[in-house]
């Protein structure tokens, strides 16, 4: 259900399962899989997720196995703990990922786009939590990554009233970076992570680590963390290279 390929030093992996990209168990662990190979992968400085399907980024999760859960099954040798893993991998591999919403991203769709570092909207993308009003809530980290995100106010709005959120309202909350056209957006994505894949690959890594860390630890903890990554970052052999090769000012 993932396809991948190497643009340049990004990384483009498109989800396609018609007929609305459903998230099921089975395709969460696929993604666990592809990060898992592609975070290795030294020609990848950026990574991308896009739907494959026009006007799904990826509808919400596989109701087929949400309701396997309701009735006490896993529906199949991948369990809810695929939701985990592949949305932790996200953050755990070197490179940023950025959700590039192409169309429709409710429920777990919506709990996706959350996991990355950053999120870019085409006009033809909708964001919704219909969890509550179904008898359930978001389960797979909705909860606790849209108050980091847009604070707990708006983000309690959207989660008990279940409203649906445009591409315009989006960027206006601060849940996308940009609102890009959707003629050429994937090109428009492209061009938009151009200056981040352009950077050093070690010193990515490393900053968006200390980055991750500031939504997770108290600030003078943090600050310690930084002080870590930095030193390490200037003992590592690419740096101490970059500097051998700098001209002298």
């Amino acid at each position: 259900m993932w396809d991948a390929e190497l643009r340049g030093q990004v990384a483009i992996l498109t989800y396609t399962r018609p007929p609305e990209n459903a998230l099921g168990f089975a395709d969460l662990a696929q993604l666990d899989a592809t990060l898992q190979r592609w975070g290795r992968d030294e020609r990848a400085r950026v990574i991308v997720l896009t739907g494959g399907i026009p006007g799904f980024f990826a509808a919400h999760a596989d109701l087929a196995d949400v309701g396997a859960l309701v009735h006490g099954s896993t529906a199949g040798p991948h369990g809810p703990e695929a939701w985990g893993r592949a949305l932790t991998r996200i953050s755990a591999i070197p490179q940023p990922v950025i959700a590039a919403v192409n169309g429709q991203a409710w429920g777990g769709g919506f709990e996706l786009a959350l996991s990355c570092l950053m999120r870019l909207a085409s006009p033809a993308a909708h964001f919704r939590f219909p969890e509550v009003a179904d008898g359930a809530i978001p389960g797979a980290g909705g909860t606790q990554r849209l108050p980091r995100l847009i604070g707990l106010p708006q983000a309690a709005r959207l989660i008990l009233g279940g409203e649906l959120v445009t591409a315009g309202e989006a960027l206006r909350l601060g849940l996308v970076e940009a609102l890009l056209p959707g003629e050429g957006f994937l090109e428009a994505v492209l061009d938009w992570a151009a200056p981040l894949a352009s950077q050093p690959r070690h010193s990515l890594a490393a900053a968006k680590q200390a980055l991750l860390l500031s939504t997770q630890t108290p600030l003078n903890q943090g600050l310690i963390a930084e002080q870590d990554i930095f030193r390490t970052v200037l003992a590592s052999s690419e740096t101490r290279a970059m500097s051998a090769q700098a001209d002298p000012r």
